[in-house]
């Protein structure tokens, strides 16, 4: 037996699960019969009060008193993409399907962990919504600008290049505009919630600039193929190479006080959950406080496609260049829709945490990472995966552990033979520290078809130094 049995049975992460494990191990190192380790663990999970005093058992069974099980049978059911995904985000994903207001779930092959909901993590839910689903920064979003620049320019036109970008938008915590940029999202009604309205004054500040963390702006070469998938992400655009402006960030600031306020709330309705449930606070959609939610996050939405129009907008006219085509998607948000669950059709809440929609015939773009290619794609609209995608490659260490275990002068080698020209980054975002997209594009072929390619070749990220904001 393993992680993923007790996950099985319903332990709950934290204490429960390490005494389950630390039974598990002890019992196999006393050489105790392991075929009937299994029906062993069921019956202390079954009747953990008759364990309570056994040497062996005793402390598995007090943490299963203290934290019950929710059998697998009253659980949500979800699906995995994607093989030797972290036991991790696996638990967090199985812990968020234990939730009364959960419905159906499931885990894209990028996942890994987060707070609550694993990153890479889709949720439907009854009538109700977990800030912590959505994730810190609301309405993170990727978008990409295709230029009727000619690709050999990327190389004869690089320092023209860089300037826009560091003149056009700002990166790092806290960044702003002290001239600032325009746009109708400041029009909007911003007193839906208490945090937009005090901090409306400092999101227009910060409209068209890029944070830090994972997110970027780059330029680079689109790959557009012949085929029917192509012509309908791309209609009436020729088969052939461009060159594309992609870019990827949030609602900054603004949307990580969202969060944090609505979550805070979510918890004190909620006292009762156990710890390791505690980030899975949920908000009825009809109550005061889910209602201001939900009006706050929607705003994010707009507020966070408002910065990248900006960007791309200032860009393009910064270069002199005609944007040809365009294509958009959130993956940090909620949506109101109706799925086919159990076998009969229902409204309901998706959280996409990291994950892309998918629906039949909808476009989006999956990026890779600094070195390594991005995808457009359209959606195919599988059931069992809520209409999702990854959002990403996926990381597969911390960012503690990228700054202990690699150095610039091997990145840069690696950049120099994938021709990416790095304007700067923290040590924290190298390509090594992603899964490959390939084995990760593979793993979801039933979710989407692939339409084009993007190579990056220009890239700028915040500074080394500047801590992650999401």
């Amino acid at each position: 037996m393993n992680q993923k049995d007790l996950i099985a049975l319903g332990i709950p992460p934290g204490e429960a699960m390490r005494r389950g494990l630390e039974f598990i191990t002890r019992s196999i190192l006393k050489g105790l019969d392991r075929t009937a380790l299994a029906a062993d663990v069921a019956a202390v999970v079954a009747h953990p009060e008759r364990y309570r005093d056994d040497p062996l058992r005793g402390a598995f069974a007090q943490a299963l008193q203290r934290n019950p099980p929710r059998p697998a049978a009253a659980a949500a059911p979800w699906r995995r993409w994607g093989e030797g995904l972290d036991p991790a985000a696996e638990n967090q994903m199985a812990r968020a399907c234990q939730i009364p207001v959960a419905v159906a779930g499931a885990l894209m092959p990028d996942a890994h962990v987060g707070y609550g909901l694993p990153i890479g993590g889709v949720l439907a839910t009854d009538n109700a919504v977990l800030p912590y689903a959505v994730g810190v920064d609301i309405a993170c979003r990727m978008k990409l600008s295709v230029l009727d620049w000619p690709v050999r320019e990327l190389d004869r036109r690089r320092d023209r290049l860089i300037r826009a970008i560091e003149e056009e938008t700002r990166f790092g915590v806290g960044a702003h505009f002290t001239d600032r940029r325009e746009h109708g999202v400041m029009d909007a009604d911003w007193t839906v919630s208490p945090v937009t309205r005090e901090r409306r004054d400092r999101a227009w500040a910060q409209l068209g600039t890029s944070g830090s963390g994972n997110h970027f702006v780059e330029f680079g070469v689109l790959s557009v193929g012949d085929s029917v998938v192509a012509a309908a992400a791309f209609p009436g655009l020729p088969p052939g190479e461009y060159v594309a402006l992609l870019s990827h960030s949030g609602s900054r600031g603004t949307g990580a006080a969202v969060c944090e306020e609505y979550s805070r709330r979510a918890m004190e309705r909620h006292p009762d959950l156990p710890k390791e449930h505690r980030h899975l606070a949920w908000l009825p959609l009809d109550s005061e406080d889910g209602a201001e939610y939900w009006a706050a996050m929607e705003l994010m939405g707009r507020y966070a496609a408002a910065n990248h129009a900006v960007i791309h907008r200032h860009v393009a006219a910064h270069l002199g260049a005609e944007v040809l085509a365009g294509i958009e998607n959130h993956h940090n948000f909620a949506w109101k829709e109706r799925h086919r669950i159990g076998g009969a059709e229902r409204d309901v809440v998706v959280h996409r945490k990291g994950a892309t929609p998918a629906h039949t015939g909808v476009t989006g773009i999956i990026p890779g990472s600094m070195a390594s290619p991005g995808f457009v794609v359209v959606g195919r609209g599988a059931a069992d995966a809520l209409g999702s995608a990854s959002h990403g490659a996926g990381r597969v260490m911390s960012r503690k552990q990228a700054l202990q275990s690699f150095d610039w002068q091997k990145v840069h080698r690696l950049l120099r033979e994938r021709r990416v020209h790095l304007i700067s980054a923290g040590l924290d975002e190298v390509p090594m520290v992603y899964k490959d997209i390939h084995a990760v594009m593979a793993a979801q072929s039933d979710l989407v078809d692939v339409a084009a390619r993007f190579d990056p070749r220009l890239v700028k990220m915040a500074p080394a130094g500047e801590r992650a904001e999401d």
